[in-house]
């Protein structure tokens, strides 16, 4: 959709001045002369206000790039009015006995899409909010979008920063829970757009935390950490009761601040939050940023891949999680989340506070991965390898997830053969598999 813009015209302060006559007569005849202009520029400046509110869009076009990426999308589409309560109360709806009314922001990303088909299905009141940023194709996440409105999901077009929308979706709706997936991710960009990171992982989750403290009632919240956060920590499996003070990336250290600041709120107003520390989700709808998905792109189109190895030839390895695995876990910690105990932003008692590791409990060497990607593709990939940078990728990740499973009882079944496979499938259903297709 594309938006023209607007801006307001330059208007002068003051009508003009006229040279003083002495005459009584004529002063007065200045006198309502001035109060006509008065009158005059008001309505000038109050129609000017109208078109300014009513015509102005309030993003620039889909193909302009915004000068401040930090702020990419504050407010992206006009929302308000009797039609639009309408679809945000039917989307959010519970149509089972028991169910929960979840606000999934990030609802149009990969985890976000996954999450809130799933939770719809099982009868529970479902409304996304996503600011359709262009970190990476945002095509994919208006197909993801299309997906869920054929399944009766409504995905509000906003940001998590702009506090009159969440405050109103709360005033419309009174959400049991908050799934909250809205970040930005990725380690390498954020040696591109620090501030970005800053806006959306920090300054965001403050702003939906503040406006979950002040709802009556407040909901259970949900939200999205990363194994990140365990940084330069060589002590494996990473146990949730592990240092995570050293972080690699700026990425990782936002949301290492966010882990903090959930504890701030819990203490002091008694928000139930669960923290996920997710380990390299991957599989069908997922981001093309990630290594699996643009390996598979390069290898079709014929391009060389990078193979990174660490130190002295060491091996680069990674937890890849199934999708439908991490959804199991995202729901299993929604069940068990318990009620927020504050009321109108005080506290009334101690408020559930935990942090999970949603992993696979199986790194696989990078090398692996594609080589099973070359058998499922049936195309020989061209390996470059290539020294691990200094850009914030650590060497591997490799979850403990005794706390989950004996909480909610997370248990990952997909290997990565079975899930690689899947994405294949979807990967060339989607895009196609000759090397003239792009994305």
């Amino acid at each position: 959709m594309k938006l023209s813009s607007s801006h307001m015209d330059n208007i002068p302060s003051t009508p003009g001045k006229f040279k003083m006559d002495k005459s009584p007569y004529i002063h007065r005849f200045r006198h309502y002369s001035s109060l006509a202009k008065l009158t005059f520029w008001s309505f000038v400046f109050l129609g000017l206000i109208v078109v300014f509110f009513f015509k102005s869009p309030s993003t620039s076009p889909p193909n302009s790039m915004p000068s401040d990426l930090s702020r990419r999308s504050l407010k992206t589409s006009s929302w308000g009015g009797p039609a639009w309560e309408k679809r945000v109360r039917s989307s959010a709806r519970i149509r089972s006995q028991n169910g929960l009314s979840v606000l999934v922001t990030g609802a149009a990303g990969f985890v976000g899409t996954h999450v809130s088909a799933a939770l719809k299905r099982r009868g529970d009141g479902v409304l996304g909010l996503d600011n359709f940023n262009n970190y990476y194709d945002p095509t994919l996440k208006r197909a993801r979008q299309a997906l869920l409105e054929r399944s009766g999901i409504y995905i509000v077009e906003g940001d998590i920063n702009d506090i009159a929308l969440l405050q109103k979706l709360f005033e419309v709706n009174p959400f049991t829970h908050v799934m909250h997936l809205a970040a930005q991710a990725g380690v390498r960009y954020a040696m591109e757009n620090p501030n970005s990171y800053v806006h959306s992982n920090i300054a965001g989750l403050v702003n939906l935390l503040e406006v979950c403290k002040n709802a009556n009632p407040q909901p259970a919240i949900v939200w999205a950490s990363s194994s990140s956060v365990y940084g330069l920590n060589s002590k494996v499996p990473f146990s949730e009761k592990d240092r995570t003070d050293q972080p690699a990336s700026l990425y990782a250290a936002t949301k290492k601040a966010g882990e903090e600041i959930a504890h701030t709120y819990n203490h002091i107003y008694g928000l139930s939050l669960t923290g996920l520390r997710f380990f390299t989700v991957y599989g069908p709808w997922g981001r093309p940023d990630m290594a699996y998905f643009f390996f598979t792109r390069d290898i079709l189109k014929g391009k060389s891949i990078p193979i990174f190895e660490a130190s002295n030839h060491g091996t680069v390895a990674r937890d890849f999680t199934y999708i439908d695995d991490i959804v199991k876990g995202c729901l299993g910690a929604l069940d068990t989340a318990e009620k927020s105990t504050g009321s109108g932003g005080k506290k009334k008692g101690p408020a559930q506070l935990r942090v999970f590791n949603l992993g696979n409990t199986s790194p696989v060497p990078v090398s692996d991965l594609v080589s099973i990607l070359e058998k499922l593709l049936k195309v020989k990939a061209k390996r470059m390898v290539m020294k691990l940078p200094r850009n914030g990728d650590v060497q591997f990740t490799h979850a403990n997830i005794s706390f989950a499973e004996r909480e909610f009882g997370y248990k990952p079944t997909t290997d990565l053969q079975t899930g690689l496979k899947k994405f294949v499938r979807w990967y060339v259903s989607y895009y196609g598999s000759g090397k003239k297709n792009s994305h």
